[in-house]
């Protein structure tokens, strides 16, 4: 499958709407995902969980996460990206990082949307985590778009041989 250009990464991870799955390992071995809000800046992932989240406990314990930014329609942009979180601001620092919730909360609910949400939560605590995208592992891929050609574009491990192309 072709992998994303840096340019096509870059509007796909700031496209309004598009919801991330963050990855995180239990206590007990067994993973969890979640579907949450993401704010690509500056080549990093940021993202907050809510001080009694399972996944913020989770993160406290262990910093490994896998990422997961995707889309049902074509073109199948996709971006997953593993590594280790970085808790940025602990609860309780809320007011020195609310511009960037209030930009991630209107990338998926707009400005008007954002400020209600971030008034009608402001009581509840929450983290900033960040992964930088140099520090992790990325991989990226789409579906072929038009001029491009369609048969061949998987990994070649998965063709039996004798694939005709």
């Amino acid at each position: 499958m072709p992998r994303l250009e840096d340019n096509e990464r870059e509007e796909f991870l700031n496209e309004p709407g598009v919801l991330m799955r963050v990855a995180v390992v239990r206590e007990d071995g067994s993973p969890l995902v979640t579907p949450i809000w993401f704010l690509h800046q500056d080549e990093a992932i940021y993202f907050t969980p809510r001080d009694k989240s399972e996944w913020f406990g989770c993160l406290r314990r262990d910093p490994r996460v896998a990422l997961c930014i995707d889309e049902q329609a074509l073109p199948y942009r996709k971006v997953l990206v593993e590594g280790r979180a970085e808790l940025v601001h602990d609860v309780g620092e809320d007011d020195k990082w609310r511009d960037l919730y209030l930009r991630t909360a209107a990338k998926y609910v707009g400005e008007e949307g954002a400020n209600a949400y971030v008034q009608n939560t402001i009581d509840q605590p929450r983290g900033l985590y960040r992964l930088r995208l140099a520090d992790a592992r990325v991989q990226t891929w789409r579906m072929p778009v038009e001029g491009e050609r369609g048969m061949g574009i998987w990994h070649d491990r998965y063709y039996v041989p004798g694939t005709d192309f």
